[in-house]
């Protein structure tokens, strides 16, 4: 669980209720979408903590045409585009994909689907083709104020949240949690090697080798969704990708060494000189 700074549990303990309360009202009034992105700025400003004047805006536009909303930094750089529906429209895949269009061609990291009951939170993943990863949903009207659970989802593209920069450990957190990370892990090559040495640390008379592990992980301990999906593609290419980069850390840190033990060596004897 997450940290969250008091004020912020405050502002979400005092204002939310209220805006239970007026999601619900405009739900039964079959509220239009511009009325529903009314109530979400102000909900962005009275529970997620963001100014209203300063830090929402509806003159994004994108290739000619404006986002609903978007959230920007003092420097007017945007942190999400939120992309709003009315509050009785089901989300669907289809705005889904309009939010992320969009998005992608702002070149924004965050995207905010709702419409202001419903909340969905994606990361886009710039590559070929574009991706997307969904890192957050609540449900507005069944938040409970007082579970830290509950707010925590809130909590992470609040203003608070954005000035700690929350959003990026969350979602490294999940990375690390991920089945296809994990997977592609216990199937790296530096694992089944870990796994021969002691296999024959136990049974030393044994003979086994890498491939034939690498083999018995594949087809009989690790589900084939895990090793043939796109996702575990892509988790390998993370994997070996942070390998890579511990060795090129290694290999920095070694050179320094040696350069500190070379300096050392070579520097004169400074009692040899006064003498």
């Amino acid at each position: 669980m997450m940290a969250m700074p008091a004020k912020f549990v405050k502002r979400v303990q005092d204002s939310l209720k209220k805006y239970q309360g007026v999601i619900t009202q405009i739900k039964k009034k079959d509220a239009n979408e511009s009325d529903t992105v009314t109530v979400i700025t102000d909900i962005l400003q009275d529970v997620f903590g963001y100014d209203k004047y300063s830090e929402i805006t509806s003159e994004y536009a994108i290739r000619g045409t404006y986002c609903d909303l978007a959230i920007v930094d003092q420097n007017k750089k945007i942190r999400f585009l939120i992309e709003v529906k009315a509050v009785s429209v089901s989300l669907s895949d289809n705005h889904i994909k309009q939010a992320i269009d969009y998005g992608s061609n702002a070149g924004v990291n965050w995207v905010i689907l709702t419409n202001s009951e419903r909340w969905l939170v994606y990361k886009i993943r710039f590559g070929q083709p574009i991706d997307k990863e969904l890192i957050a949903e609540f449900n507005l009207l069944t938040v409970n104020p007082k579970s830290e659970k509950d707010i925590e989802p809130l909590f992470i593209i609040s203003k608070d949240g954005q000035d700690r920069s929350v959003i990026d450990e969350f979602y490294v957190n999940i990375q690390v949690k991920n089945k296809f990370i994990v997977g592609a892990i216990l199937n790296s090559e530096e694992v089944h090697s870990l796994i021969r040495r002691n296999l024959r640390k136990l049974y030393s008379d044994v003979q086994i080798s890498v491939e034939e592990i690498a083999d018995i992980m594949a087809n009989d301990i690790i589900k084939r969704e895990i090793i043939d999906s796109e996702e575990s593609k892509k988790a390998k290419k993370d994997i070996e990708k942070m390998y890579k980069k511990l060795e090129r850390k290694k290999e920095k840190l070694k050179s320094e060494e040696g350069a500190k033990h070379a300096k050392s060596d070579g520097k004169p004897d400074e009692q040899g000189e006064s003498q």
